[in-house]
């Protein structure tokens, strides 16, 4: 099965989602991982949301 891509805004709440549910630090690799994406999205990603 494909998985569908997720539009911009919903991706970045599921990053946001996943920080507040985990009370340690959560590397970009296990991010990347639990959302079937590049640990460069990530880090593409958490920047959008530090800006």
């Amino acid at each position: 099965m494909i998985a569908k891509p997720l539009r911009s805004t919903d991706h970045l709440f599921q990053i946001i989602q996943i920080l507040r549910r985990s009370s340690r630090p959560v590397t970009a690799q296990a991010l990347a991982g639990e959302l079937e994406v590049s640990t460069r999205t990530i880090y593409r990603d958490i920047a959008h949301l530090m800006g």
